[in-house]
């Protein structure tokens, strides 16, 4: 036979699935011989069999109830419903994991005319009796009948203010019999009914009303928001009352263990006097700091301090704990795990593996890769309640506040003037790079997860909110139009790149917080992890940036983000229009030269660790402007008298460069083949750098992308041997590999694997050709309602798809492998940085990840967490 109730004296903490955390660590505090009221917990299998069968079920249920509640009625000397000496019970949840304020509790039930004048002679102050009975109501209410509690505080405030009062505790016996009078009659009102007098009914319509708290709205966001199993239920506890609110020798509050800001090892909390528990949380009245407790009740301090302490020794976690001082006698109501930010996290995990409190595993473990993410971007301080106007897809994390531009030059010029901008575009393209540099944040109304505002601005580590769709970007006008508001050029603006909102005006910010701690953890995840973690980075200062935050080498170095500067883009442009071998060949021997300058300052800042350099990927349209940015130009050129030949020539060689789909078109090594004098350009500067850095412990490896054929790798590989015997024989030392992003190179990766010597997973295009979707237009357009219906269990430019594109990579990492088994193989798409991607890749036994600079720690304490079966 089914068990359904238990004692608090039958669990332990280890019962949590089936007496839910509250019950099972009540239960273990009773084991330790602390002081808790007695009581008994209805397991959470009676709440999935409640919320199979409904009230049928209860039926069953009561006899098991009753017997324990006789019991409790033993233990405290009290009796439920009558007698002169009340017993009062609160009714509570407790999931088996922590969900703070979902679900519901009961206070003080078991009152009723009767009780109320008995709990009054019991305890000899009759006001007590009608403020506990007032709040009963009010929570019995709005719990279980669905009264709303505003209609309870309209006649709550309207009373303190007959009675000239400020406070609750301020009131009477008289007000408060009168409150009392008031709160029955709006019961009646909105539920139709009277207000139950049998504690007995009471008790089960609260236990019915606590199940069904496990499937409200916000119990179930909650639950998806945090990844916790919806079919795990809710216990229900049912607890003897004890008082907080019996006077100045009696009190309630909350503390934690340690300083859940910043994880100091002191106790940390609020409490109030002559209060109950939802007293210290409601803002009613202005809680106490847990310190001044030491100067009004000095030895419930120290016990309570004491407390702390062996609890935090017990459950070997930083404890969060709800107390209630009655006439002088300490009683703890709840221990839990309790919630700390990212800092604390961090602290109070490194602290505690010092103390001999927890091993190694255990610490990392305390510290998700999501948390080390936090520590890394400034967030919109949790203090404050901002005005959102608008809502998009939290491309790169943090915060950021700023003037609205919607120019780059303009970014850069108020940037270089101190202001702080927020960069505002329909979407970006390579030509904004100077302006997305100079600012905070980047907000476009267009674009995806990894659009390339998303990938920049990651890279950079600026926080960005792409695809708002709902906003209007009125770039001639200087205006952006949300529903209802106008902000102008130069209006402040706050992006949350964490969540995707847009918020109008300035709100505080957090700074992120790169502790000693922090750095203690990442070694330790660096040497649990199987998996290396690279950067991406395309210049000396994100390599320099990279090694600062643990990169073991650069698996991307973007070529083309070196043309970006402003000295450098014409010369580009020029290259592209050329229309002869030679102009294209005279652009190409300058930029050689700036290419030159960039190897030499990236091989030096990763003097001994390995770079690859990917050779020139984007289509060549890309470098110059858009069509009809050349027409207006050209018309200006013409009514302003000037020569527009330039122009008309940079037009024509758009409008043949154009593609229907340039990302399945005219670019990568299709580049290089039709044009072998760009790949030599590249090639030889790399190799010029590497000739002059006799002093540099080089470790050079060329990537070739968009490679799909053997024909292409191999035409490719002898490129770069042609290039390298211009150089003294035996003088170069670097190896030449290709990027897996399309499905064929998956497929016969053998065949390739002939003339590459590593393999690197793109795997923005992998699951682009993969899928058949364009990343920019699906998650702006669909993607989202895939994944609400569960299509998709997170958009696949976020979370490697493991069942297509991953089985992909397993098939190239397999055949590769065969064909050439000592082959290095990683990945450099933006799935390098996601943590439950690095766990896929640990699996498939990559040698590394590539992410951006500022992913570096994320994708550290990801692979960590891999190597030790914390993520899968």
């Amino acid at each position: 036979m089914i068990k359904y109730v238990y004692d608090f004296s039958e669990g332990s903490s280890d019962m949590k699935a089936l007496l839910g955390g509250k019950g099972a660590n009540l239960a273990q505090m009773v084991r330790e011989g602390l002081a808790v009221p007695p009581g008994f917990t209805v397991t959470t299998e009676a709440c999935l069999r409640y919320l199979e069968e409904g009230t049928a079920f209860v039926q069953s249920l009561w006899i098991d109830v009753e017997t324990a509640l006789e019991r409790l009625e033993r233990q405290t000397g009290r009796t439920f419903g009558s007698g002169s000496e009340p017993l009062l019970v609160s009714v509570r949840s407790g999931a088996p994991v922590s969900m703070p304020g979902m679900m519901d509790t009961i206070l003080n039930l078991g009152l009723n005319d009767d009780t109320r004048s008995a709990l009054a002679e019991m305890v000899g102050d009759d006001r007590f009796a009608w403020d506990s009975y007032r709040r009963f109501i009010q929570m019995f209410g709005n719990v279980v009948k669905g009264a709303p509690s505003e209609r309870f505080e309209s006649i709550l405030e309207e009373v303190r203010r007959d009675n000239g009062v400020a406070f609750d505790h301020q009131l009477d016996a008289e007000a408060l019999a009168s409150l009392v009078k008031r709160y029955l009659s709006l019961y009646e009102e909105v539920t139709g009914e009277t207000f139950p007098s049998d504690p007995w009914i009471q008790l089960r319509e609260a236990v019915e009303a606590v199940f069904d708290s496990w499937n409200t709205a916000r119990a179930k966001t909650y639950r998806k928001i945090h990844c916790i199993d919806d079919s795990m239920g809710t216990a229900v506890n049912v607890v003897a009352m004890v008082y907080g609110n019996l006077g100045g020798d009696s009190g309630t509050g909350v503390c934690f263990s340690r300083n859940p800001a910043d994880g100091e090892k002191k106790l940390y909390g609020e409490f109030l006097v002559n209060a109950q528990g939802e007293d210290v949380v409601a803002g009613i009245r202005t809680p106490q700091p847990i310190g001044e407790l030491a100067k009004v009740m000095p030895e419930i301090f120290e016990e309570l301090t004491a407390t702390a302490d062996r609890l935090e020794r017990r459950f070997k976690d930083m404890q969060d704990i709800e107390f209630t001082v009655e006439r002088g006698k300490l009683y703890i109501l709840q221990t839990r795990t309790g919630k700390r930010s990212a800092e604390a996290a961090v602290r109070v995990a490194v602290e505690m593996e010092k103390e001999g409190l927890i091993d190694r595993r255990e610490a990392l473990g305390r510290i998700s890769p999501e948390q080390v993410e936090r520590l890394l971007h400034s967030q919109i301080d949790p203090n404050c309640v901002p005005e959102v106007v608008s809502r998009g897809l939290p491309a790169s994390p943090g915060a950021a506040v700023g003037r609205i531009v919607f120019d780059p030059d303009e970014a850069v010029t108020m940037a270089e003037k101190g202001e702080s901008v927020v960069l505002v575009r329909p979407e970006t393209t390579p030509d904004d790079i100077h302006g997305l540099y100079a600012a905070k944040g980047i907000l476009t109304s267009r674009g995806g997860m990894t659009s390339h505002a998303a990938v920049v601005a990651r890279g950079l580590g600026k926080p960005c909110v792409s695809g708002a769709e709902d906003i209007s970007i009125d770039l001639e006008g200087g205006r952006l139009l949300t529903e209802g508001r106008e902000f102008l050029k130069g209006d402040f603006i706050t992006v949350d790149g964490s969540t995707g909102r847009v918020i109008a005006g300035e709100v505080p910010l957090s700074l992120p917080s790169i502790s000693d701690e922090l750095n203690t953890v990442l070694d330790w995840a660096d040497e649990a992890a199987d998996l290396q973690v690279w950067a991406n980075g395309d210049t000396p200062e994100d390599a320099k940036r990279a090694r600062s935050f643990g990169a073991k080498g650069i698996g991307l170095c973007r070529t083309e983000h070196m043309f970006m500067a402003e000295d450098r883009f014409p010369v580009m442009q020029r290259m592209v229009v050329a229309e002869s071998l030679e102009e294209r060949q005279e652009a190409l021997d300058e930029l050689r030269a700036m290419q030159v300058e960039d190897f030499v300052g990236i091989f030096r800042e990763m003097d001994g660790l390995p770079v690859i350099v990917r050779l020139l990927d984007p289509p060549l349209h890309e470098f110059l402007p858009k069509i009809p940015e050349l027409d207006k130009r050209i018309a200006e050129a013409d009514s302003a008298g000037d020569d527009p030949s330039k122009l008309r020539k940079m037009k024509a060689r758009a409008e043949s460069l154009r593609e229907v789909n340039p990302m399945l078109g005219f670019r990568g090594c299709r580049l290089g083949i039709v044009y072998p004098e760009i790949y030599g350009m590249q090639i030889r500067a790399i190799f010029d750098a590497m000739s002059s850095l006799s002093d540099v412990d080089l470790k050079v490896e060329i990537m070739m992308p968009l490679v799909q054929t053997k024909g292409e790798m191999t035409l490719l590989r002898e490129m770069v041997e042609s290039v390298a015997s211009e150089y003294p024989q035996g003088s170069l030392r670097y190896l030449v590999g290709t990027m897996i992003e399309l499905p064929r190179a998956a497929l016969r990766a053998a065949e390739l694997a002939e003339d590459a010597e590593f393999f690197s997973f793109g795997t923005n295009d992998l699951t682009q050709t993969c899928l058949g979707f364009s990343r920019d237009d699906v998650e702006s357009k669909f993607m989202k309602e895939y994944v609400d219906k569960g299509i998709f269990p997170a958009s696949p430019f976020h979370v490697l798809d493991r069942d297509g594109v991953g089985e992909l990579m397993a098939i190239a990492f397999e055949r590769g492998r065969e064909a050439r088994p000592d082959m290095s193989i990683g990945i450099c798409g933006e799935h390098g940085g996601n943590p439950k991607s690095v766990a896929f890749c640990h699996g498939l036994g990559l040698n590394y990840v590539s992410c951006s600079p500022f992913r570096v720690p994320v994708a550290r304490m990801a692979a960590g967490w891999a190597a030790l079966g914390l993520i899968d």
